[in-house]
């Protein structure tokens, strides 16, 4: 686990957490930024949130079976946000981005017969691919924040489902930035990043290397 990413924290910080979410949700509310459904998708419930619990899954394909950690979130605060914020903006990151980006192996196969369809396959043609390590966990979470009001103002949005761009992030940085969880008996923060295994962090990762 990369510890420049996560630190210690002394307390649980569920409640913090969760009370932080809640009102969030409810001045937004007041001021009509989103509507009565959408507060009632992304509230969570005082009675089942908990927090994250950390596990790790083997990176098979990497050179010394390195550690991907990621966080069962089904349960955290965010949640319910992270979840729509998701349903809402990876449709159009996906829509407007569709020419550069390679979902699967067989989206890749489409893609390269579409390109040697066009005669643009030649034998001096160089395929290459490259890693950016700890992506998710690594993510300038401001500057992502930024990337994101960005991506969609550059596409004519300033509102998303009827949300201003404003309050998208304000939504979205809660998501990034009250991210705790328990691993070994102790509670940890997320510093940097997002989590792995929240919904919004791969669309927003996706998001960010849009701009670069």
């Amino acid at each position: 686990m990369d510890t420049n990413a996560f630190r210690v924290i002394n307390e649980n910080p569920l409640p913090e957490i969760l009370n932080k979410v809640i009102q969030l949700l409810i001045n937004l509310r007041s001021k009509k930024f989103i509507l009565q459904w959408q507060y009632n998708e992304m509230i969570p419930d005082r009675k089942t949130t908990e927090l994250a619990h950390l596990y790790f899954n083997p990176k098979t394909h990497k050179v010394g079976i390195p550690l991907r950690p990621i966080e069962n979130t089904i349960r955290a605060p965010t949640t319910n946000i992270s979840k729509f914020l998701d349903k809402i903006i990876r449709p159009i990151f996906d829509d407007k981005c569709t020419r550069t980006t390679i979902i699967d192996g067989a989206h890749l196969i489409s893609a390269m017969n579409t390109y040697a369809n066009k005669g643009l396959m030649k034998p001096s043609t160089l395929f290459c691919t490259f890693d950016i390590r700890n992506f998710y966990t690594m993510l300038p979470q401001e500057e992502a924040l930024n990337i994101l009001v960005e991506f969609l103002h550059t596409h004519g949005y300033t509102k998303v489902k009827g949300i201003p761009l404003d309050s998208i992030r304000e939504l979205a940085s809660i998501v990034l930035k009250e991210n705790a969880f328990v691993y070994g008996n102790k509670f940890y923060q997320q510093t940097t990043g997002g989590a792995m295994g929240s919904s919004f962090t791969l669309t927003l990762a996706n998001i960010f290397m849009w701009r670069w």
